[in-house]
């Protein structure tokens, strides 16, 4: 099933602020109900998606990346693809976010997703399928625009800022010592490199995210009324098979 949704939020930051935290992936995802981001490695975010359909809980496990991105247009767009860990469908889209000044303190955000789901999940048809998107992005903004309200988001920011410095300065003083050992100094050329690593440089770090486990979205619990519209004729049909029944005997 292909469809396309559009919604729209609201974060109380000016835009160039808000748009450096919701360009953020690590930054965000604890935001977004049922994810969990695991690990990174290079510009490929990997994690997953938990959902609950009834006594079905798949499983969606996939990656993301950026393949457009203008900071002064305020425009990204986000490649996503994951598989149900179970095997029962697959799911990928193309996620557009444009900010918008609305005031000096606030930004408005549209999100054009261009989703393509199979399985499970696409049983549910495309009114539910809209219905619960929408409920998860204002779920979204409300968790992000509390998340921006915190006052230990400052210091959360500087920590990881400083977490990644040090980072990059270990990661540079081992490129250093590599650079400075060559086979003058009896060292094979397999030490020179990581393992793994192509001829042209080393791959890019694989770096974990110790994030703790993510509740699965009750769809039917978002959804609602919607679910039960279109369980109705359903249930109409069996009360009507157990009047029939009754008259028989």
């Amino acid at each position: 099933m292909a469809e396309q949704l559009v919604n729209e939020f609201t974060v109380n930051r000016p835009i160039d602020e808000a748009w450096a935290v919701i360009t953020d992936v690590e930054r965000i995802a604890p935001c977004l109900p049922g994810a969990q981001l695991q690990e990174i490695e290079g510009d490929i975010y990997r994690g997953v998606v938990k959902i609950k359909l009834g006594s079905i809980t798949p499983q969606f496990k996939g990656q993301a990346t950026f393949i457009d991105r203008d900071d002064t247009a305020h425009r990204a767009v986000l490649k996503a693809e994951g598989r149900d860990t179970g095997g029962r469908g697959n799911a990928s889209a193309e996620i557009t976010a444009e900010g918008e000044s609305l005031s000096p303190t606030s930004t408005r955000f549209v999100v054009t997703t261009d989703l393509h789901i199979t399985g499970k999940v696409a049983q549910f048809g495309r009114g539910i399928i809209g219905d619960v998107s929408k409920k998860l992005m204002a779920q979204f903004a409300s968790n992000l625009n509390t998340m921006l309200d915190d006052s230990s988001f400052d210091e959360k920011e500087a920590e990881l800022a400083t977490t990644d410095d040090a980072v990059g300065q270990a990661v540079t003083e081992r490129e250093s010592d590599s650079t400075a050992a060559t086979p003058d100094d009896h060292t094979p050329v397999s030490e020179l490199r990581p393992a793994g690593a192509s001829q042209s440089g080393p791959s890019p770090r694989v770096r974990k995210i110790d994030s703790p486990a993510t509740e699965p979205v009750d769809l039917a619990g978002v959804a609602g009324p919607a679910i039960l519209k279109r369980l109705a004729p359903v249930i109409g049909a069996v009360l009507l098979l157990l009047v029939l029944l009754r008259r028989r005997r």
